[in-house]
């Protein structure tokens, strides 16, 4: 059975250090990792460490670019060593730009990165353009070199960029379209595959197999991100930017334990809870429980 290695990084792309900074011990309180002690070999790794973030916006744009530069370091490096040791890392973050770093660990380990996306969002802002100034909007653009005007700080998007190709990647449930049409964003509907929360009602594993069909053509490894925030603020308000619409937590685990159960799926990051909105720990528990479901043995 492959061992599950449980690795913490709470970054907030905010550049402070509490809201979702604070998700990994939230979880583990939670009983994250015992709860998947019961069914798999599982290995908590710790948080990893990273430069404290300072809540200014840098040259490039964005936030805590010293901090988030850092944070991506550690993550590359500690999943490197998780997947080169033969474990599977679910990364649990923070914010969205922890996929950052596992990409890179990805592409170094198995030569290729192809990204299954299932967030709310398309995250694909340029970053002097983003109206919050952080790499949370920004983490897929910046993978696929598409978003970027300049160069990103050294460490932001471990090279050599891109770290992705469009044809190895898949974004499910953005339901974002408004508000990028609204700024005069591009969408990157169109260059990958796409599928919002409304074109996945009603055919979730469908559109789950279709979607790691095309990534896997492309890219035999692949890395499952799973943002919170594509659930309906009814299933989960313990989120920072709540919208209209979104999946329930039944599609969510359909679709997530379909991802998991493709022996080409690498490795796992979860991210966007914000335990600061959650006073009694009820949606910390709801998270544990939908993460025990959806991981298959292994």
């Amino acid at each position: 059975m492959t061992v599950i290695e449980v690795l913490g990084a709470g970054f907030n792309s905010a550049g402070r250090g509490d809201g979702v900074a604070r998700a990994p011990g939230a979880l583990r309180r939670a009983g994250l990792v015992a709860a998947l002690a019961a069914r798999h070999d599982v290995r908590d790794a710790g948080d990893i460490p990273f430069a404290a973030p300072v809540p200014e916006r840098g040259g490039f744009g964005l936030l805590a670019e010293e901090a988030l530069a850092s944070m991506v370091g550690g993550v590359h490096r500690k999943v490197a060593a998780v997947l080169s040791g033969g474990a599977f890392p679910l990364l649990v973050g923070g914010d969205c730009p922890v996929l950052l770093g596992a990409l890179a660990a990805c592409r170094d380990v198995h030569g290729a990165a192809g990204l299954l996306f299932v967030d709310g969002h398309e995250d694909a802002w340029p970053p002097a353009a983003s109206t919050t100034g952080e790499a949370a909007d920004c983490e897929p653009g910046l993978a696929l070199g598409v978003t970027a005007a300049g160069s990103p700080p050294a460490g932001v998007v471990p090279g050599p960029a891109p770290l992705l190709r469009a044809e190895a990647t898949a974004l499910l449930g953005p339901r974002d379209g408004a508000e990028l049409l609204e700024h005069r964003i591009a969408s990157l509907r169109g260059s990958l595959w796409f599928a919002t929360d409304g074109e996945l009602a009603g055919r979730v594993a469908e559109s789950a197999a279709d979607a790691v069909a095309a990534v896997e053509r492309a890219a035999p490894r692949w890395w499952l991100h799973v943002d919170l925030d594509v659930l309906a603020t009814h299933e989960l308000p313990a989120v920072d930017y709540p919208q209209p619409g979104g999946l329930t937590w039944a599609e969510l685990t359909e679709l997530t334990a379909l991802a998991l159960r493709r022996p080409g799926c690498t490795g796992w990051s979860l991210t966007i809870y914000n335990p600061d909105l959650d006073a009694d720990g009820r949606h910390a528990a709801r998270i544990v429980r939908y993460v025990g479901e959806a991981l298959p043995a292994r």
